[in-house]
């Protein structure tokens, strides 16, 4: 068995020894790099007035510059993606002591209408999304966030796979995140993808030749002009043509500069994971399926990024001013950089949003490799297809600390209603979630906090909080009944296990104790299997009518003239509440 805590106490001390290294090198580098610089300046000016020595002093001086800017550029990115690697490896230290402050909580993705989401607290503060999201990307996040509330229960076993896999990686996953986030990508991939679609070229045919010819002409006369066969203001002369011809399309160049530089460090991103995805031997039947669609049998797709890349990073030079009249005068590079766009558009745009999908798919499974490691007590569920729905040991709910939570067994049955009655606060909603967010869990293939547990997989449906809506002008009750609705509508359609919480709470007790009656009896005439948590103890009489419901109780003492909760799961109804207790505990009557 793993012991995440050292893993990542032992990464930090790897990692650190590493950056000090680099960090010596990179201090090295600056000192060669302004001694070149100062070479440079040396050799142009004690060579003046010899054009010969001034001209091979620059061109050889800035080659060698170049050399050294992109070997330091090596080292930096080297030493930021080691910093990264620190603050992922403190993070889940951190995570482990209950800090999730740095972490995205997913506000964005809380939706009361959704079947089962806001019940749990699956999003949001303190949420299960925020414990164990540690998505990089844009679209990693949203994928994460798809498959945690898409109420699939297909192919259950093979994701199992897949998060077992990616446990056992999590140098590759480390290393997969900290490449991901060392580019801030501010342009989501539908727009990417909208941008391909609805392109249209505008660079002539003849630009394929043409700057291939002028660049020629221009390395000839710039040798000639070294040799001093022709004047500099004859070289002049045609430094001007080329940007006389630049000119004539700049309106078009800066229009697809603009849309291009947002796309830029998206494609500079996802070649790197592109390339981590396709060096590695996975196990796992849905990874090897997702890695053959970014391997082609001619070429990979990070070598088809990165050549987009490239080509948005040499378009981009064209900031530098000094390069850019040169660049432009000589080799017409703008235009020449537009084409190569424009071919690669042509050439890949169908193919990007697959490559894209399988990098989403991977940061999400990422975070769910990285939980399955990160609790390598919890177990996956046996997948089984006989009536038993869920059959459990020591279930626990994952956001409660070992030395906190209370776990406890349950048996549930295909068509089995159970109805829990207890004292306030002696553990039924903390029970409820328990086992909606197991259910959760294992339709996502993670493991889950149980000793042990069998399952048979089934979507989720739940009622457990509700609000009223001023804006929509809905009351508190009718919000409840319109969620009770959308229950009963779904039981036609398929199988779910259903989670109530204390129902019509909106209405008097004789009503609601009549209505949530009337419910219980048409969940059950639909063959529905689930649970109700309810202080209303005459709903329990319906178990000795119907065979299909069985009652369970949490319960509550008073010990010493003090309240004592176990949070046991028991056969039974409850007999003691405390209400009346706790009202004159503190003093209120």
């Amino acid at each position: 068995m793993n012991i995440p805590h050292t893993f990542y106490r032992e990464q930090i001390a790897l990692h650190t020894t590493s950056l000090k290294k680099v960090k010596k090198q990179l201090a090295v580098s600056s000192t060669i790099r302004i001694i070149v610089f100062l070479a440079i300046v040396a050799c142009t000016y004690f060579g003046y007035p010899n054009a010969q020595v001034i001209i091979a002093s620059i061109v050889v001086g800035i080659t060698a510059f170049i050399i050294l800017v992109n070997r330091h550029s090596n080292y930096t990115y080297t030493k930021n993606k080691l910093e990264k690697l620190i603050q992922i490896n403190q993070l889940e230290l951190d995570v482990f002591n209950d800090n999730v402050s740095t972490l995205d909580p997913g506000k964005e993705f809380i939706d009361t209408t959704h079947p089962y989401s806001h019940d749990i607290d699956l999003f949001g503060h303190k949420s299960f999304f925020q414990y164990a999201n540690r998505t990089a990307t844009l679209a990693g996040k949203n994928k994460l966030a798809a498959l945690l509330t898409a109420n699939s229960i297909h192919d259950i076993q093979k994701k199992q796979e897949v998060i077992k896999n990616l446990s056992k990686v999590p140098q590759w996953r480390q290393e997969f995140s900290a490449i991901a986030s060392l580019v801030t990508v501010s342009v989501s991939i539908s727009v990417i993808q909208k941008w391909f679609q609805n392109y249209s070229f505008w660079v002539p045919k003849i630009m394929k030749v043409l700057p291939m010819i002028f660049s020629a002409i221009s390395g000839v006369l710039l040798i000639l002009l070294f040799i001093n066969s022709i004047t500099f203001n004859m070289f002049l002369i045609w430094l001007f043509i080329g940007l006389g011809i630049t000119g004539t399309q700049i309106k078009k160049i800066n229009v697809l500069y603009r849309e291009s530089n947002q796309v830029k460090d998206t494609f500079e991103q996802y070649y790197k994971l592109v390339d981590k995805i396709e060096n590695t031997v996975f196990e796992a039947s849905f990874l090897k399926e997702k890695q053959k669609l970014v391997i082609n049998e001619n070429e990979k797709a990070s070598v088809i990024i990165k050549q987009f890349a490239r080509i948005l990073n040499a378009f981009d030079q064209r900031n530098n001013m000094l390069f850019g009249v040169f660049a432009n005068g000589l080799l017409l590079w703008d235009i020449l950089q537009s084409y190569r766009i424009e071919q690669w558009i042509s050439k890949n745009h169908d193919k990007v949003s697959q490559w894209f999908e399988v990098i989403a798919f991977f940061d999400a499974y990422n975070s769910l490799g990285n939980f399955a490691f990160n609790h390598p007590d919890y177990v996956y569920p046996d997948i089984t297809s006989d009536d038993i729905i869920l059959k459990a040991k020591e279930l626990g709910h994952p956001m409660l600390s070992n030395q906190k939570r209370i776990d406890n067994d349950i048996t549930i049955t295909r068509e089995q209603f159970f109805i829990i009655t207890g004292a306030n606060m002696a553990g039924k909603s903390t029970f409820l979630r328990t086992v909606a967010l197991q259910i959760v869990m294992a339709n996502v293939g993670l493991p889950v906090c149980a000793k042990s547990c069998q399952y048979h997989p089934i979507k989720l449906i739940s009622s457990m909080r509700t609000s009223d809506s001023l804006s929509d002008e809905a009351s508190y009750f009718f919000s409840e009944l319109t969620q009770l609705k959308k229950i009963v509508d779904q039981l036609e359609k398929d199988d779910y296990f259903i989670i109530l919480d204390e129902i019509l709470k909106g209405t008097n007790s004789k009503d609601k104790a009549a209505g949530s009656r009337k419910f219980v009896e048409k969940l059950v005439a639909a063959k529905a299997t689930g649970i109700i948590a309810t202080h209303d103890l005459s709903l329990c009489e319906i178990a000795s009518e119907l065979p299909q419901v069985k009652n369970r109780f949490f319960d509550a003492q008073i010990i010493n003239d003090e309240l004592y909760f176990d949070y046991k799961f028991k056969d039974g109804i409850c007999q003691n509440m405390n209400a009346s207790f706790l009202l004159e505990k503190m003093g209120i009557v």
